[in-house]
């Protein structure tokens, strides 16, 4: 599959907002990086909470906030999201290359979103140091995309190396309470 044709046009932002959720979201980007910008996002998202331009901007928002647990819920909320809009009956853990096939036939650009969002959900999850989740998303995301057109093996063969390091501290750690 290639995840790089963009003969699908239909992306995530052209999505309709009202007038009134487009000034919300207008407000929220003057308001950055201020305290205030979060209050016209989490307004914004009472609205239209399963809006992938909402969650986009509060994902966005968290990030740079470091408030890593919070975008790694808006991550994992973007995909369920992402996965209704099309139509796919399982959860990522249990995801196929067949499944995303008949994704593509709805649109190939909300399969791509699919799949940067569980990037960025292992990408969270290797920041909050929790390595092994990390890594069970990883390897889902180089089975659905062997030719690493996302670019997600280099993630994946950090957290390996990680949990290596991880193990033989722990296996350290373990030795040291027995010399004693």
């Amino acid at each position: 599959m290639d995840f790089l044709d963009f003969d699908d046009h239909a992306l995530y932002f052209d999505e309709p907002l009202s007038l009134e959720q487009k000034a919300l979201l207008q407000q929220a980007s003057e308001a950055y990086p201020e305290h205030e910008s979060g209050a016209f996002l989490d307004k914004l998202y009472m609205q239209k909470p399963e809006s992938l331009i909402v969650l986009v901007a509060l994902y966005r928002y968290y990030y740079y906030q470091h408030r890593y647990e919070d975008a790694l819920r808006i991550a994992e909320q973007s995909i369920v999201v992402s996965g209704k809009g099309l139509g796919l009956k399982v959860g990522w853990e249990r995801l196929s290359e067949r499944h995303l096939g008949e994704g593509v036939f709805v649109s190939m650009g909300m399969v791509r979103f699919y799949m940067l969002a569980l990037k960025g959900s292992a990408y969270l999850l290797m920041r909050l140091g929790k390595i092994t989740e990390a890594l069970v998303r990883l390897k889902k995301i180089a089975e659905l995309d062997p030719g690493n057109q996302f670019g997600s093996r280099f993630m994946l063969e950090m957290a390996e190396r990680e949990q290596v390091n991880l193990m033989a501290a722990g296996e350290k750690n373990i030795q040291s309470l027995f010399r004693h």
